[in-house]
């Protein structure tokens, strides 16, 4: 017997998790695949800046997130040293706080790790009723005109069952199975390093700075690495470089070798550090040539792999699950035409080349000097790149003309197509509908959003904000509106009165969802 779900997504990540817990949150009926045993045991893609603490506001999750990351609150370290204990090379932050980011948001960045974030979007999720169901992978999977129908096998029982899905998210990696299947190519650099991940416990002292999250990057004379501290006292995650075109590979190396080298990066020469689990991976930098097939849509690694070294590749997984999950509950309760599907890639790809080549750019300057990094664009400004972005879409009704500008680096403007400024008077506001924002006290605005939400069956909350500080971050006169989605995003703006305020929101809101 078929099994029936609106959406099914495929794979248990930071970005699989999060559009199964915006998606359920938005009243989709959601299945959940994974074929690992259980949410990550390692603590990578560590951190959640502030655009990504935005979003888990908006899902009720944001406490919870700070609470399991006490060293947020202390701040960031970041050190290119030959050892912990050896010659500084670069100290590239000393602390977080460096970072004004008060015109952008109120809300503060935080830094836990996956280990314990994921737990938190299962169990979020699972409450608004998802399934996430683990040791369950897809095998195959078919899609027409309609849906996807999927065959999902249970590791452990070998027991197959099909499942008819509206769309499917395919969350399942960088080496996602699905967009191989879909013939979704990728464009990038492959094996820029081939890396392990060393998870141990031990007494490190004065090595590291207590509470707060403590960065290495190690070039030793005898290897590469990272290392860095973890929400779990006393347990680190040490990352070595390996070198295949020397004939290395993870088996060569032992828990004896694996010791000597924490010894060596830490100046310990007599520590006991205990192994707690060891893997490998393939730093690269790859962007996929598509982000949509039909009815499937590639969320986080699946849709692009990029270097650890920033902090984005989690924090663009979350970014993308968000983004997808709006955009599919819009459509399946009817309130979007399909075309705004469209809109995922057209606004999502352009941030992942951003981001991808952000990374790169740091990675030349923190881990490998002699990367060649001439083709990429430029490196633009962290701040931008993460509370700047611009989006540009057929959902977003650009005010013209079009400067070109991908990244906004000094103030937020207001602007459709970037975030709308989270202030104290807007962040409960805003992430959980459409909002039209009002300047001053929203008279003629409130009759014709309660309307159009009427007509439309669009949830449109109408807040009036007689604050000048709020007009002058959001563009606007007296008497202007702005629009903001579901994701926090400027649509639309009116920066003085209108005419036919119903008729204005009316033609905005056809437009932009695509009806």
């Amino acid at each position: 017997m078929t099994e029936r779900v609106q959406v099914l997504v495929v794979g248990a990540g930071l970005g699989g998790l999060s559009a199964t817990l915006f998606l359920a949150q938005a009243g989709v009926d959601v299945l959940t695949v994974e074929r690992h045993p259980g949410t990550s045991i390692h603590s990578r893609a560590a951190g959640q800046n502030w655009r990504t603490m935005e979003l888990f506001r908006w899902a009720g999750i944001d406490r919870e997130v700070l609470e399991v990351s006490p060293r947020a609150s202390q701040g960031l370290r970041i050190t290119v040293a030959t050892s912990l204990a050896g010659r500084v090379l670069h100290r590239i932050m000393e602390d977080v706080g460096e970072f004004d980011v008060s015109a952008w948001t109120t809300l503060p960045a935080a830094l836990a790790g996956q280990d314990v974030v994921e737990p938190i979007l299962l169990a979020h999720a699972e409450k608004a009723g998802a399934r996430v169901e683990f040791r369950t992978e897809l095998t195959e999977f078919t899609q027409d005109d309609d849906g996807v129908t999927a065959t999902i096998r249970h590791r452990d029982t070998g027991e197959e069952r099909v499942v008819r899905a509206d769309y499917v998210v395919a969350a399942d990696g960088g080496r996602s199975r699905i967009r191989q299947r879909l013939g979704i190519g990728t464009t990038g650099m492959d094996a820029l390093s081939h890396c392990l991940g060393v998870v141990f416990d031990a007494d490190l002292g004065d090595r590291v700075q207590p509470g707060v999250t403590d960065l290495f990057y190690l070039q030793h004379p005898d290897f590469t690495a990272g290392l860095v501290n973890t929400d779990t006292p006393n347990r680190y995650v040490f990352a070595p470089d390996y070198h295949p075109d020397r004939g290395e590979s993870p088996a060569d190396f032992t828990p004896e070798r694996l010791v000597s080298m924490i010894r060596a990066a830490t100046d310990l020469p007599d520590l006991e550090p205990e192994i707690v689990w060891t893997g490998s991976w393939e730093i690269a930098a790859r962007l996929a040539d598509r982000f949509r097939a039909g009815r499937v849509f590639l969320v986080g690694d699946a849709a692009k792999v990029t270097p650890p070294t920033g902090g984005m590749g989690g924090n663009t997984a979350v970014g993308d699950g968000a983004d997808i999950a709006w955009k599919l509950a819009a459509v399946l309760r009817g309130e979007a035409g399909p075309a705004l599907l469209d809109t995922y890639e057209a606004e999502r790809r352009p941030i992942a080349r951003m981001v991808i080549d952000a990374s790169l750019h740091n990675m030349k300057e923190r881990m490998h000097p002699d990367l060649d990094v001439s083709g990429l664009t430029k490196a633009e400004d962290p701040l931008g790149i993460l509370l700047g972005f611009r989006y540009r879409s057929t959902a977003v009704l650009a005010e013209e003309p079009d400067d070109g500008e991908r990244v906004e680096t000094a103030t937020p403007s207001g602007r459709p197509g970037f975030r709308a400024p989270v202030m104290e008077s807007t962040v409960d506001l805003l992430g959980r509908s459409w909002v039209l924002l009002c300047a001053g006290d929203g008279a003629r605005w409130h009759p014709a959003a309660a309307d159009i939400a009427a007509e439309t069956g669009v949830r449109l909350d109408c807040h009036a904000l007689d604050d000048a500080t709020f007009a002058a971050r959001y563009g606007l006169s007296a008497g202007g509106a702005s629009l903001v989605r579901p994701d926090g995003i400027v649509a639309w703006r009116a920066k003085e009165p209108v005419e036919d305020p119903a008729g204005e929101l009316w033609r905005v809101l056809t437009t932009v969802l695509s009806r």
